[in-house]
């Protein structure tokens, strides 16, 4: 049985601007802003730690700095709430042990895989994870999770990727897939080609990319010599799309939810879907929901 490198690193693409929601992300990170009582960028952490990631890549901007310090020591806080006897387990998923988060600056907007390459010399040869937490991925287990149980016995290159109508292709990157490997249920695709919305008719399949990948380190090096593509910007789609052929590339398709939480609807409907799914709040949730739609 082949062994692949383990995967330890993940990188999470965090220097946008949020113009989407203004003006609540004038001055608060947009990957701060609460799905029901955990900032996004939280769930995505969380999703790594379960895949076994030790090492949390946070590439920011200027502004940024409260998502890093939402995974620091709260001295004051916690001596607070301790001493009035409050419960603190609230606050043991935000807490970092040195070295797991280390951040590194995108100082010019060029584009998603600018950010990752900027990320080059903490991954260095290892193969990586990368994360993009506006895509909230909700499963059992995460979605990221299953990539790497897959990873774990094809190895190379995978991408996450759900199945959309047909007419909705033409808003985001699409795979060509090949063969489908059947000792995993038809979840694992082979990718033969990426193509970034495709007209309808000309696409080659229904399965778009999802916000959650696994790289081999050779990425790195195809990016630093990548001319800007799509909106004038470098593009991580167009660096894999040159690695096919030359690497072992699959499609995971993920067992779970999405949802799109870089439009407004995306997070209200992530925000109600969680609500709806706690038991300390859903049957309440319901009752309002059914509530105002009544009105």
């Amino acid at each position: 049985m082949t062994t692949h490198k383990k995967i330890r690193k993940a990188v999470f693409p965090v220097a946008g601007l949020g113009t989407r929601f203004l003006p609540a992300t004038k001055a608060i990170p947009k990957e701060l802003l609460p799905i029901v009582d955990r900032p996004l960028i939280q769930y995505a952490v969380e999703e790594a730690r379960e895949a076994g990631i030790e090492q949390m890549i946070f590439v920011t901007g200027r502004g940024k700095t409260a998502i890093v310090e939402h995974f620091d020591m709260a001295y004051e806080l916690e001596a607070t709430m301790s001493a009035r006897g409050k419960d603190m387990s609230a606050l043991d998923a935000t807490r970092a042990t040195p070295g797991d988060i280390i951040t590194v600056r995108q100082q010019v907007p060029l584009g998603l895989g600018h950010a990752i390459w900027c990320a080059r010399a903490i991954v260095g040869d290892e193969p990586f994870a990368i994360l993009l937490p506006d895509e909230m991925m909700i499963g059992t287990p995460g979605c990221m999770a299953q990539m790497v149980e897959a990873y774990n016995a094809v190895g190379g290159n995978l991408i996450s990727v759900l199945e959309v109508p047909r007419e909705e292709v033409s808003s985001y990157g699409v795979i060509d897939p090949g063969a489908t490997l059947e000792n995993f249920g038809g979840a694992l695709t082979e990718v033969r080609g990426l193509v970034e919305k495709p007209p309808v008719a000309e696409a080659p399949s229904n399965k778009i990319i999802s916000g959650r990948y696994i790289l081999q380190p050779e990425v790195m090096r195809t990016l630093e010599n990548q001319e800007k593509g799509a909106g004038g910007e470098i593009q991580l789609t167009d660096a894999m799309a040159r690695m096919i052929g030359t690497q072992p590339f699959h499609a995971v398709t993920f067992a779970g939810d999405r949802y799109d939480c870089g439009s407004k609807v995306g997070f209200v409907e992530a925000t109600l879907a969680l609500a709806l799914a706690r038991e300390d709040m859903g049957a309440e949730v319901r009752a309002m929901a059914e509530r105002l739609l009544r009105a």
